[in-house]
């Protein structure tokens, strides 16, 4: 049986401000999004696809990461440098030809001083040549749906082949930011000395101290302008915003930090359920527990624009009794939120515990209180 049970939201929020005023900023194509529930709060253009010069240096962190994570890779492993890496023109960290670089300093080199240099170096050593490390971005680009992104070298080099949408760019940063922590936190780091030269991030919010910022990557050509993917966390909510092609380096920190403000002050979220907190408890068939919770895996709710709010209603849907055993983490609900009467979100609900199934004699102690009852 389906059972549906509509809660009543009643949240402690300040007075409701005035909508919005349409808001713009000064670039190519933008995006803000919330990163808890991937709501889009600005897009300017998300979708079409513009050269994102060292931006795209996320993708290349991001296999390496992968690599990392998998085992096949270690921090303190040596790669080493060869010509075409030496060689290499625009951002570099400075490797010297013919030595060996640990991958913990080029992964900084890359991240902090923007690399090419320690990018061709990543790429060679993983996949035997840029051009293959290339066939690789492309790849994982292709099985995570970024329909916007084509990539034609490892560093964001100018190249009439090489694209990403700002829609793109933002879920390579979510993805980086949920799935690999202990390696997001390089992109806070504010300089990184290698061979006797140190260099600054490149990140002007992180820089100028903006608060909440703890990352990421700049990028600039002449054909892409200047670029920024951005993150910040205040007050337990974290936004993610890409800039591209603003006209100068004043205007890209500028607008960028006028967007993140507009993100954190004209929407809110509202929360209907804490993480970890029991939505509701379910009727289990034959197991050693007559119900099990049902919870999110995160904090459930929504981030509206403040004069939304009135409209927002949620409803929890199950399907009961459930038959043990039943699993810790196993969805077996959802909280349906609708804005205005139209779906706004739904979030998956989980079991809190482990109900194994009970012996013999619980079954039928059960199946009998279920027909007398109605009920376990």
């Amino acid at each position: 049986m389906i059972r549906c049970l509509a809660l009543a939201l009643v949240l402690l929020v300040p007075p409701l401000w005035n909508p919005a005023r349409a808001f713009d900023i000064e670039a190519r194509a933008a995006i803000l999004v919330d990163y808890r529930n991937d709501k889009v709060l600005f897009a300017k253009d998300p979708d079409t696809p513009v050269p994102p010069a060292s931006m795209s240096k996320l993708m290349t962190a991001l296999i390496v990461f992968e690599e990392l994570r998998s085992g096949r890779l270690s921090l303190d492993q040596t790669l080493p440098v060869s010509e075409k890496a030496w060689r290499m023109g625009g951002s570099r960290m400075f490797v010297e030809v013919n030595t060996r670089v640990s991958v913990a300093d080029l992964l900084r080199g890359v991240i902090v001083q923007s690399g090419n240099d320690a990018c061709i170096v990543l790429a060679e050593a993983l996949a035997g040549s840029e051009q293959a490390f290339v066939d690789r971005m492309n790849e994982r680009a292709r099985d995570l749906g970024l329909t916007g992104s084509h990539f034609a070298n490892v560093t964001g080099w100018p190249d009439e082949n090489h694209v990403m949408s700002v829609r793109d760019l933002a879920r390579i940063a979510y993805i980086i930011i949920d799935q690999y922590p202990e390696f997001y936190e390089l992109y806070s780091i504010r300089e990184f000395e290698f061979n006797g030269i140190n260099q600054t991030n490149r990140n002007p919010l992180l820089r100028a101290d903006v608060p909440g910022v703890d990352g990421m990557k700049t990028g600039y050509t002449s054909e892409a302008g200047y670029g920024l993917v951005a993150s910040a966390e205040r007050d337990d909510r974290r936004l993610i915003l890409v800039v591209a092609g603003t006209e100068n380096p004043a205007k890209r920190r500028s607008e960028s930090e006028r967007l993140l403000e507009y993100g954190f002050r004209n929407f809110q979220e509202y929360r209907i359920y804490e993480k970890g907190e029991t939505v509701v408890e379910v009727p289990v068939w034959h197991g050693e527990e007559a119900t099990v919770p049902l919870i999110g895996r995160d904090i459930i709710g929504i981030t509206l624009e403040r004069s939304e709010r009135p409209g927002l209603k949620a409803k929890v849907k199950y399907e009961g009794p459930i038959a043990a055993p039943v699993s810790a983490g196993q969805q077996l609900g959802e909280v349906e939120i609708t804005l205005d009467g139209k779906p706004a979100t739904t979030v998956p609900l989980v079991a809190a515990i482990d109900v194994p199934r009970a012996g013999i004699v619980g079954r039928m102690t059960g199946a009998l209180n279920y027909l007398i009852w109605g009920q376990d």
